[in-house]
């Protein structure tokens, strides 16, 4: 490429760069949390016919993706789940395809008063973009889309195909992307421009979601002694699970992709509940837990890991024992990736 073609496609992307920070913010607005993503996906429709792409939107049918490699099960409705895919396609292909893929889903909000603005009504302060999903990713989507009008508005045309993809389940189970696949768009490269410490990344983790179901011995909590509580064990086993992650990074230290990157596992208890009231020691507790795994990293035999890893715990615990806990698998995504 020669200077003078860069700097007219720098000065595209400055041109067309109020429009694509207030294209950023109206998809910022729209609360696309898991089961919810639809308008968001209505959104990226529109804006590809406005840009006269070949619109592929579909609706997501589990049953045809449960036997491929990469598939990630997890506890939810799927009767909304949507992909879209818009696609450019040259007079003559003499080039290298391309996709480029971002996702519309976002994480739960927490605690909206620990929110200094709402978020969902992005605000821009001292160069920054706040709401939830700005960075992670809806900026980064935005931002593909306006490269290739910039492209289009420097006088160049892509010499191959190129598919526009947006979908679900990034967060969770990867389902979104694997629809894509099922669906038959391939290229010769794909590039996802999630912005992770503003850096190429070729490789990445991917997640193993479980919860742990453990029973006590209920009693009133004048007889605490006499029972067992379900809570109390179930941290008794988190802390083994927070050895396991301790010995996975050490595994972690011979990768070539993550031998220098610090603590790439991280397991996190992420959500607890137990107990029915409070002056009754707990018969039950169950906490959802996810933790990472590394290219490569046989899922199956991770999941034996963490199962021999509960069980020894429990095998070390009074009440335990004899009354071992269950291991049930909420969910897992094979974004583990490299090249």
């Amino acid at each position: 490429m020669t200077a003078e073609t860069q700097q007219r496609i720098l000065s595209a992307v400055d041109e067309g760069f109020d429009a694509q920070l207030a294209t950023t913010q109206a998809f910022v607005a729209i609360p696309s949390t898991r089961g919810a993503e639809g308008p968001c996906q209505d959104m990226i429709g529109d804006l590809l016919r406005e840009r006269r792409y070949e619109v592929d939107d579909w609706h997501i049918d589990l049953d045809e993706l449960r036997d491929l490699r990469g598939f990630g099960p997890i506890e939810h409705d799927f009767s909304k789940a949507r992909s879209v895919v818009g696609t450019y396609r040259p007079a003559t292909n003499s080039g290298k395809s391309l996709i480029l893929q971002g996702h519309c889903d976002v994480v739960p909000t927490g605690p909206l008063e620990m929110w200094e603005t709402p978020p969902f009504s992005p605000v821009i302060k001292d160069g920054r973009m706040y709401g939830r999903g700005a960075c992670d990713m809806k900026s980064g989507t935005i931002a593909a889309l306006y490269a290739l009008d910039a492209i289009k508005k420097a006088g160049l045309k892509p010499t191959a195909r190129i598919h526009f993809q947006s979908v679900i389940e990034e967060e969770s189970t990867g389902v979104g992307a694997l629809s894509t696949l099922q669906r038959g768009y391939r290229a010769d490269a794909c590039f996802i421009p999630e912005p992770t410490n503003g850096k190429m990344i070729r490789s990445q983790v991917g997640v193993i979601w479980f919860r742990l179901k453990v029973r006590g011995f209920p009693v009133h909590v004048f007889e605490a002694g006499a029972g067992s509580n379900a809570i109390m064990a179930a941290y008794h086993l988190v802390h083994a699970l927070e050895k396991l992650e301790i010995a996975w990074n050490e595994r972690a230290k011979a990768d070539r992709h993550f031998k220098d990157v610090n603590h790439p596992i991280n397991f996190n208890p992420g959500i607890i509940k137990g107990g029915d009231w409070a002056s009754s020691v707990p018969a039950w507790c169950d906490v959802d837990c996810r933790i990472a795994v590394l290219p490569g990293w046989s899922i199956a035999e991770c999941q034996k890991e963490i199962l021999a890893c509960v069980s020894a715990a429990a095998r070390d615990h009074r009440f335990l024992s004899n009354n071992p806990p269950q291991v049930e698998w909420s969910g897992s995504c094979r974004k583990a990736t490299s090249w």
